[in-house]
């Protein structure tokens, strides 16, 4: 359903000194005459009056007791006013903040739920900026920037032009608020490389087995594992990082996710948390470039592939020919056939074309 009205914010806002200028008005009294009732100078009067002058706990009781009513009204009035003046003025930094609007992927998030559906005509945009800040959890664009756009993180795109910055921080966030839900206990290496033994058996059953069984199995490590439905131009398909010292977090997307590469990348992010340091964040994908980064994940890439098939097999696995030999080799080391298939591809050991029917696409119950 597509909004379309906004929030009410008039223009114009009272000040409680138009409730002293009528009182004055009916009393036939002078500001000379109330400043010499309340101790203040004439200048003070008026800066009451006029909205310049904070109404005050002295003030009020001051108030209460030359013009009547009761303190809590003069303060409560106070409020209401300066309230109605920050609102105003948050009105003015939204629209001096439109722009931001072009650096996110709005109409996805709409999409998705996050933020309700509205036109993307101007009056709409200053609220649409306001959702995205509450959404994102931070003060302002500049410490969106700061926080996402700012953030060392290790990409492996598979398409560098077309992903970007904004599509990837909405994705990111998408899953911290997920993660955020989650109660877990502190991260133990030890109940993680048990965990994910224990997950790599889970592979030859179907999502809706090993969802549940996997995610708590993270859990109990101190892992929280979180799939998040992808976003266009992010082509992200997972990441791995910490959100505390005591808490990390797995990822993944359904971007490109036949079950081969879901448990490839799964397995990817997994080796992050177990080999490197909690300051990274490893999102993939990335361009391969000769750098820190590319050595850790190339550790990544190495550690999976030894974990999944190990290098003992090397010999046994070029000699797959068929589909036969494929089921029963999948079977003798406890994997899916796919996982086979994508790795005799990956090695050039038979063309991409071939037994791609061991491979299916996967469909999860996300966030």
């Amino acid at each position: 359903m597509i909004e379309t009205t906004r929030p009410f914010t008039p223009d114009w806002v009272s000040p409680p000194g138009d409730t002293i200028a009528d009182i004055l008005e009916e009393r036939d009294w002078t500001q000379v005459q109330l400043a010499e009732r309340l101790g203040y100078t004439t200048k003070h009067i008026s800066l009451l009056i006029n909205g310049k002058a904070p109404i005050n706990e002295e003030t009020a009781l001051k108030l209460e007791r030359v013009l009547g009513s009761t303190t809590a009204f003069w303060l409560k009035r106070e409020a209401q006013y300066r309230a109605a003046l920050a609102s105003k003025e948050e009105q003015n930094r939204l629209k001096g903040w439109i722009s931001w609007l072009d650096e996110l992927p709005v109409k996805e998030l709409m999409n998705q739920g996050v933020i309700p559906k509205c036109h993307l005509i101007d009056q709409n945009k200053p609220n649409l900026v306001k959702k995205l800040l509450h959404f994102f959890g931070v003060a302002s664009p500049e410490e969106w920037r700061s926080y996402y756009a700012g953030m060392e993180v290790a990409f492996r795109r598979t398409r560098q032009e077309q992903s970007d910055v904004g599509a990837i921080s909405a994705w990111l966030r998408l899953g911290e608020i997920e993660a955020e839900k989650l109660a877990c206990p502190k991260y133990s290496k030890p109940k993680f490389e048990k965990a994910v033994q224990k997950i790599r058996s889970l592979t030859v059953l179907a999502p809706e087995e090993f969802q549940p069984h996997m995610q708590e199995l993270c859990k109990e490590a101190g892992v929280v594992l979180v799939l998040v439905p992808s976003i266009k131009r992010s082509h992200v398909s997972g990441v791995a990082r910490w959100l505390n010292p005591h808490k990390a977090l797995i990822q993944l997307s359904l971007y490109g996710k036949t079950n081969d590469r879901f448990w490839f990348n799964f397995f990817h992010e997994a080796a992050h948390i177990l080999l490197h340091d909690k300051e990274n964040i490893f999102l993939d994908e990335w361009d391969s470039g000769e750098n820190l980064k590319s050595q850790l994940e190339s550790e990544a890439n190495q550690w999976v592939r030894e974990f999944l098939i190990p290098s003992e097999y090397d010999q046994e696995l070029a000699q797959i020919k068929s589909k036969s030999d494929v089921i029963y080799f999948a079977e003798r080391i406890n994997i899916h056939p796919a996982i086979v298939v994508g790795r005799l591809q990956h090695d050039n050991l038979i063309p991409v074309s071939w037994m791609n029917n061991f491979k299916d696409s996967f469909g999860f119950s996300c966030l």
